[in-house]
């Protein structure tokens, strides 16, 4: 057994967050050399991933990123298990540099995201040592991307939520427009853009349960899918993001809003992703 300084102790966990005794212990079986310490300690964090999968990770952060030009834009969400860990600077700033290397590299699934680069090591085994240093289920639980003529983010506070919203016009002008319906998309939770987005399942299970609550105020069978399809439309005004009213101003739609601004503007596509 070599011996070891404090002050290289104390070195390795400077360099990792780790404990001092999984950073002594880690450096022993390294023999000294620290590079193989920090992969000692990392792959202590596979191991405890592992073991922690059935831990429910319902706290974290999510960033959303657009580029410069406006035309791309990320969402990362770096989910843990407790308030605590989630409210770190040094937690929120590893989600916020995994959304820059997503912007800069803008992979198609999470899984590339999770094999990209991060300071000589790949992200997802970056994620599987932050289980190791802190304890906790650490995972890169969810990651979406958008591009469209223009895209405004928005990012809830204290990091529980982040959306992006794309505009059909690059004009800069509807930017702060873009924002204010990305918020309306954080606060009202919309399923689809307009109604021909909405999935023939969400529609089906709609008009089911339409029918139930007709046949449960004792209307004739005959009129159910009628009063369902009635129902339905009520849905899609509630639910769907062009046709909900628009949060500041609930005397028009968010439709109504944009073409307010310009008759030819409109929501080509949303993304959200919020914990829990």
């Amino acid at each position: 057994m070599i011996t070891l300084s404090a002050s290289d102790v104390k070195k390795l966990r400077d360099m990792t967050g780790a404990g001092m005794m999984d950073c002594k212990n880690a450096l022993q079986e390294a023999d000294g050399d620290f590079d193989k310490a920090v992969e000692v300690l990392r792959k202590k964090g596979q191991k405890l991933s592992i073991k922690r999968a059935d831990r429910e990770a319902k706290e974290g952060a999510v960033i959303a990123l657009v580029s410069d030009d406006k035309k791309k834009g990320v969402i990362v969400k770096l989910s843990c298990e407790t308030d605590f860990v989630a409210k770190n600077d040094d937690f929120v700033k590893l989600t916020k540099d995994f959304a820059k290397i997503a912007l800069d590299k803008f992979p198609s699934t999470k899984e590339e995201l999770l094999g990209m680069d991060y300071n000589g090591v790949t992200i997802g085994d970056k994620v599987a040592e932050q289980v190791g240093i802190i304890g906790e289920k650490i995972e890169l639980a969810d990651y979406e991307r958008m591009e469209a003529p223009q895209v405004a983010p928005y990012v809830h506070m204290g990091n529980r939520a982040g959306v992006l919203v794309g505009l059909s016009s690059a004009d800069d002008k509807f930017f702060d427009a873009g924002r204010d319906v990305a918020m309306q998309v954080a606060a009202m939770r919309p399923v689809a853009v307009d109604k021909d987005g909405v999935s023939a399942e969400i529609i089906e299970k709609e008009i089911e349960i339409g029918k139930e609550q007709a046949r449960q105020d004792g209307k004739p069978e005959a009129m159910l899918e009628k009063i369902a399809v009635g129902k339905l439309n009520k849905f899609y005004q509630e639910s769907t993001l062009l046709n909900q009213s628009f949060v500041k101003d609930n005397k028009q739609s968010v439709r109504d809003y944009l073409h307010g601004l310009d008759s030819g503007l409109t929501v080509t596509d949303f993304k959200h992703v919020e914990l829990g």
